[in-house]
This record gives structure tokens, sequence and C-alpha cells, in this order.
């Protein structure tokens, strides 16, 4: 969802937490089947690869190839390395306990220093207009979505704010 669109909502304190709780529930689903079935250890992966390709080809598309949002802007997780730790973690236990514990705790440990590279460039603060903001903030400041909690979360100061797309004083 948006928590995982924009890059100025890939923050240090809600994307961490939002992102791979929400993202887990498929990956555990298709891996809990494909070992009960096949006893294949790699489902977590399987099914997060082809999530990733979903996600690249709706963030082509819908968001460069329709409404020329920049790619740099919109592009999505990184969650591979959590998938492989979750199939790890089943393929050297063979327990779904062990796995529900310590798996999905490395999936959501690994999840921010996977992501890290990508992420550092837009954490870099810079001065715009005398405020203090991240480059990550700068970019959604110009690329305004109207109506949506990041405007909202965007105009702090100001005094008029956007609630269900309609600004109000």
């Amino acid at each position: 969802g948006d928590w995982d669109f924009w890059i100025d909502w890939k923050d240090r304190r809600l994307w961490v937490t939002v992102v791979p709780i929400v993202l887990i529930t498929f990956p555990a689903a298709v891996q809990a089947m494909l070992w009960e079935r096949f006893r294949l250890p790699w489902g977590a992966t399987v099914c997060v690869l082809a999530l990733l390709f979903g996600e690249w080809i709706n963030r082509y598309f819908n968001f460069w190839g329709w409404t020329y949002f920049p790619i740099t802007m919109v592009f999505p997780s990184q969650i591979v390395p959590g998938a492989i730790l979750l199939d790890i973690a089943l393929m050297l236990s063979g327990s779904y306990l062990f796995t529900a514990i310590v798996g999905s705790m490395a999936w959501g440990l690994i999840f921010y220093p996977s992501n890290w590279p990508v992420i550092a460039p837009y954490h870099v603060p810079v001065e715009y207009n005398g405020m203090l903001m991240s480059v990550a903030d700068l970019i959604g400041y110009h690329y305004v979505r109207t109506g949506t909690p990041e405007y909202i979360r965007m105009v702090e100061k100001g005094t008029l704010r956007t609630f269900g797309k309609d600004v109000a004083p």
C-alpha cells in the first residue's frame, strides 16, 4: 500500500514496522503450503519474487508510464533477504513454531538493514526555504499527492490542511 509506494513514506519509524508486518502474511502462507504438501523449503522466496515482479510491473506502468512519477520515488522494498531467512528457518528446523518465532523475527530485523543502501541517499538532511527536511520529504513536497496522508504529513507549519481531498483551514 501507501507505506511502500512513496519514498517520503519510507521513514525511520512507521515504514519499518508496518511494511514487514503486512508483507509477511502471503510468504508465510505460501511457505506453509509448499512445505506441507511438497516439502519444498523455498515457498517464501518464490512468493516474494512473484510479488516483486508484480510490483515492478505496477510501478513501471502505473507510476511511470501513466503519471510520470520518477521510479526512484516509488520503488518497492527489498524483501528477498527476509524471505530467504524465513525459508532457512523452516528448512533447518522443520518446525512451524520455530519458523513463526525465529523466522518472523529475522524477517522483521533484516528488513531495514537490507533496504538501507537504497534508502540512505533519501535520508540526507537539506534546508529548503528555511525548513530542515530530508531529500525524500523534499521530493514528496514537489510531487504533491493531494488528499492523501502524505500531504497531511508534509504541511505541518502551514495554515491549510487537506482532509479527504478538500483543503480546510
